[in-house]
């Protein structure tokens, strides 16, 4: 993935290799940002070490749409840096620092001067010395500023460039870049010194006893030709309903709080149509244009309504191919990595695959009519491009004419068909009944040609070659063959795979060599290319986990979904309910901790709409807004003991349900004139 504040589509092998926290030595690395505090509220975010100081080393800084405005931020007490206790993030957009300092007269142990930080996504920096001295203190402050303008994509990969030299500005200090662009941090209140040679800013701080002093950091920044992303603001938080979890397990209250939190942050608006927003895909090398996953993360929101999933939608739109030829219809999107077993995976296929499935869904959700009818047409354009990219052997492939036929994306194809047909259906279009005889005949070839038999009971093979050999590896991927989708009543779609196929998969999935026991590893333990920090190879991915949660729980299989679940808020509990886009697929042992990867988004579109999707799952939440009826079918074993989901839009109105301790659901409030269904 190539880190850019405009997500370039970067190598065709996908995510690159890994590097040390103190940045990238060869193409294709990327620092660790695992144990870092990011502050995110795009287009603004700031990455701090526990300790408070930025140093410039590896991401430290304060960025703006890419820009990397300050990168040096060094705090000094009466000549010393002070001693860092207590690092953490309080917010999606904030991290708090505490640390103290000993003062030349403290006698003993005990420190007499708390220093507490806390610095938001923007760069603005609160910095409060609180003395417990018995006496009087007068003392230097100063604060060693410096930036080098570096692009985010630069600092990445270890070329950031030097420093620049500053010049005395205001309350504060200015630097300039070579093209143009600038930066800027006033203080307040004024220093009483300022020495722009060594970007130093100075205070004489007066402390009675129990007394303190405060001073305010803000940056700014300036560009000298116009950004994409300059004067488009931050999104509102009236995109999102205001959501909360209560119940038995308090954690699952902070896990969507944390959720709803890092969904905010992640809005973008559209450059081009302000009124426009999606999410990035993740924070912090992925913040460009709308991609897949900001797609599946709005299908998965659409429980906080539809406005998310039609701007992103209608972002979507604007990027569709026209005119004559096999292209036509389809949305394009960059290569990614698959996995050690095939090539590059074309993220645009998943999108206009996607497309009909996420238009399908909203409606049931409550999509307004006229949302419906601006978008129908790029529905059915993606469905239109699914006719024509069949290969000879009746499947959709995305790796060129020699590239093998991947089951996910099979699983997206049958679910786009059966899908896409109720939308036409219901919109009054034709075709409705073609695309569901299309959807079986995709159901019985991959029936028959994508399982492998063996004396367990087989297993869904990853890919079939042009030659009609199968690829055997087991991974996370499965997961998808089993979400159907909604229709009519709320009733999930008809699945890709048969009954004892699906069972098979079921067993599978929650065997101990997918089930790490935080989640779906990528790739089987048991699979050549197993690596537990493989993206797509062992690591596990947040988003399948929670695709396979739904998946079996909607094919009734609720113990196997029920051991996914707890593992996924168990997992969210070690990462302070913030759960990155992917973590190690080392085994969960007695005692354990899941292992950060280091490299991973955090925030991460799909990562933060996960939880949602889990908690709808738990309670069971099928609506169908245009039959005016929304039906429970919550996990009966009650895996998280009495939960209660309230916040949630159904038909555009508030919706909040609970199931109690035995599994039973119970709607507490909903729109007017809904039914309750079976």
């Amino acid at each position: 993935m190539a880190p850019s504040s405009a997500q370039a589509p970067g190598p065709p092998a996908g995510r690159p290799s890994l590097a040390g926290a103190t940045g990238a030595s060869r193409p294709g690395e990327l620092p660790a940002v695992h144990d870092a505090l990011v502050g995110v509220a795009l287009p603004a975010l700031a990455v701090s070490a526990r300790h408070a100081q930025l140093t410039g080393a590896g991401l430290e800084g304060v960025y703006l749409s890419g820009r990397r405005l300050l990168s040096r931020c060094v705090l000094r007490v009466a000549g010393r840096e002070p001693v860092p206790l207590q690092g953490r993030s309080t917010a999606s957009d904030r991290a708090d620092f505490l640390g103290v300092v000993r003062t030349p007269g403290d006698t003993g142990p005990d420190p007499g001067l708390t220093v507490e930080r806390s610095r938001e996504a923007d760069g603005t920096e609160r910095i409060t010395l609180r003395s417990s001295a018995p006496r009087a203190l007068r003392l230097p402050v100063e604060i060693v500023l410096g930036t080098d303008l570096a692009d985010l994509g630069a600092v990445a990969a270890g070329r950031p460039g030097p420093e620049l030299s500053a010049s005395v500005h205001g309350t504060g200090l200015r630097w300039t870049a070579p093209d143009g662009s600038a930066a800027a941090v006033m203080a307040d209140p004024p220093p009483t010194d300022s020495l722009a040679a060594a970007g130093l800013l100075r205070w004489e701080a007066e402390l009675a006893p129990g007394g303190t002093f405060t001073l305010t950091l803000r940056v700014r920044g300036e560009r000298a030709a116009r950004h994409p992303s300059a004067g488009a603001g931050r999104p509102g938080g009236h995109i999102f309903a205001d959501t909360a979890a209560e119940g038995d397990d308090p954690r699952l209250g902070e896990l969507l709080a944390a959720s709803t939190d890092d969904l905010r942050a992640l809005l973008q608006r559209d450059p081009a149509h302000p009124a426009d927003v999606h999410l990035a895909a993740g924070v912090p090398w992925r913040c460009g244009p709308v991609t897949a996953e900001a797609l599946w993360a709005a299908r998965m929101a659409l429980p906080l309504g539809t406005r998310l999933a039609v701007t992103t939608l209608r972002a979507l739109a604007r990027t569709q191919l026209r005119g004559a030829g096999l292209e036509s219809g389809r949305i394009p999107g960059p290569l990614r990595d698959a996995g050690p077993h095939l090539p590059p995976r074309c993220t645009g296929v998943e999108a206009t695959l996607a497309f009909p499935v996420v238009l399908a869904e909203a409606r049931r959700w409550g999509l307004p009519e006229q949302d419906l009818t601006e978008l129908l047409p790029t529905a059915e354009r993606c469905l239109e491009w699914l006719r024509g990219a069949l290969d000879a052997g009746g499947f959709v492939q995305e790796s060129g004419p020699a590239g093998p036929a991947r089951a996910e994306t099979q699983a997206h194809a049958h679910r786009a068909a059966v899908l896409g047909a109720d939308l036409l259906d219901a919109c009054g279009r034709p075709g409705g009944e073609a695309w569901r005889g299309w959807a079986r005949a995709l159901r019985d070839r991959f029936r028959d040609r994508f399982w492998l038999e063996d004396p367990h009971g087989g297993r869904p093979a990853l890919a079939r070659t042009p030659d009609g050999r199968l690829l055997p590896y087991l991974g996370g991927w499965a997961a998808h063959l089993l979400d159907t989708g909604l229709t009519a009543g709320g009733r999930p779609a008809p699945g890709l795979l048969d009954k004892s196929q699906t069972e098979r998969l079921a067993g599978l999935l929650t065997s101990p060599a997918m089930d790490s026991g935080w989640g779906l590893r990528g790739l089987g333990t048991k699979e050549p290319g197993y690596n537990p920090f493989g993206h797509r190879s062992g690591a596990v991915r947040v988003h399948e986990t929670a695709v396979g949660v739904a998946g079996l729980a909607a094919a009734g299989y609720e113990a196997e979904a029920a051991a996914l679940l707890r593992g996924i808020v168990d997992a969210a509990a070690a990462f302070d309910h913030r759960l990155p886009e992917m973590y190690a697929g080392e085994r969960r042992t007695s005692g354990s901790r899941p292992v950060p990867h280091p490299a991973a988004c955090r925030p991460a579109a799909v990562a933060a709409a996960a939880p949602l999707h889990l908690l709808t799952v738990l309670i069971g939440v099928r609506p169908d807004a245009p039959g005016r009826t929304v039906s429970l079918h919550p996990l009966r074993s009650a895996p998280l003991g009495e939960v209660r989901l309230s916040g949630l839009r159904v038909a555009g109105e508030p919706f909040a349900a609970r199931v109690g301790r035995l599994g039973l659901g119970m709607v507490e409030e909903a729109a007017s004139g809904l039914q309750l269904g079976v």
